[in-house]
């Protein structure tokens, strides 16, 4: 059935919350993409790149720092797909899936299944600075560290995504940064990357974290991933409004169609773990409107949200860490999207 069309109300309501969210100084500026797998696609624009570009506007080839979107973007589709090949088993303890390792290792008996979801009870903190020195690999650090809590409980845990690729890494005997580029090759997205990438006015830059010293830009904003060399399972890679669409579609198109990538977007669209009223966390993604709406978010300013039955989504990017503590001020954008995708699947659930 072919997807319903965007309404003109509809447009007007985000492409003016983003305006707004501009103009507030939340983000120097903003592009939304929404599209549907029969082609239909809007492209909204707001504010520029940067102050340092002058006016100029962002693009749907405008590439931004996704931030924790890497989790959705590279780590869940890999581990997908290693799933697929038989290289992993959801239930197992990360550790059967890392460099073996001696000695006590609570942390090394999440499952993969328990890190995908944030509910495996590791410490949520993650410092890599402190492990400075240290002679043991990193995978022996992490896995050594005492759990924070028994596992079951939702707590949002960037140290499991860093399992999580170091994993890949092993299982695959290649980078998590080359086997993320042969998926994404493989889709279409020619423009997303593990950073660094060249500054530039196609760049959208990021914070400037000590006054007089030059901005971020171009290198990962997220201070452990870049401890790792800007490639880590749970932030890092750069991306586009586009590619994203094109990620978007690439997802949507096997949901509908029922094949390896499509069942594992199903698999992961059950609910393992209660975030708040309304929400849930799935495997990676979270779940709102009854399961029917998948998202993520990014901390540097960026979202996708998913309507598979619908076959919709919703693009925001944004370089909202521009500011700082500003960052928080995109949340009537971000609260708008979710309430539009969940509206759009309704409505598809009714036809």
């Amino acid at each position: 059935m072919p997807a319903l069309p965007f309404t003109a109300d509809d447009i007007d309501r985000l492409q003016e919350t983003l305006a707004e969210v501009v103009a507030g100084g939340a983000t120097p500026g903003g592009v939304i993409v929404c599209g549907t797998t029969d082609g239909q696609q809007q492209v909204l624009v707001a504010g520029a790149v940067a102050s340092e570009l002058g006016e100029l506007a962002p693009t749907e080839h405008t590439i931004y720092d996704l931030a924790s979107l890497t989790k959705v973007v590279a780590t869940w589709p890999l581990i997908g797909q290693a799933l697929d090949a038989e290289l992993v088993d959801l239930d197992a303890p990360v550790r059967d899936v890392l460099p073996a390792m001696t000695g006590e290792t609570p942390s090394g008996q999440a499952t993969l299944r328990q890190l995908l979801a944030h509910t495996s009870g590791l410490r949520a903190s993650t410092r890599l600075d402190h492990y400075r020195g240290a002679s043991a690999a990193l995978a022996d650090l992490l896995c050594r560290e005492p759990l924070a809590d028994a596992p079951g409980r939702h707590r949002y845990i960037n140290r499991g995504y860093i399992l999580l690729g170091l994993a890949l890494a092993h299982v695959n005997g290649a980078s998590l940064d080359d086997l993320a580029s042969q998926l994404w090759r493989r889709i279409g997205m020619i423009s997303t990357v593990y950073g660094p990438v060249a500054r530039g006015h196609h760049v959208a830059p990021t914070e400037q974290r000590i006054p007089g010293a030059p901005r971020i830009w171009g290198s990962v904003h997220d201070e452990n991933a870049a401890l790792l060399g800007g490639v880590a399972g749970h932030a890092g890679v750069f991306s586009t409004p586009r590619d994203l669409a094109t990620y978007a579609t690439w997802l949507l198109d096997a949901y509908t169609h029922g094949d390896s990538l499509g069942e594992w977007l199903r698999a992961s669209l059950v609910p393992h773990a209660v975030i708040e009223p309304g929400l849930d966390r799935g495997l990676s993604w979270i779940l709102a409107a009854d399961g029917h709406v998948a998202y993520h978010h990014g901390f540097t300013g960026t979202s996708l949200y998913l309507a598979p039955d619908a076959g919709r989504y919703l693009v925001i990017c944004t370089n909202a860490v521009y500011y700082g503590a500003a960052r928080t001020r995109i949340a009537p954008l971000r609260t708008l999207a979710l309430k539009t995708i969940s509206a759009w699947s309704l409505e598809a659930l009714d036809e």
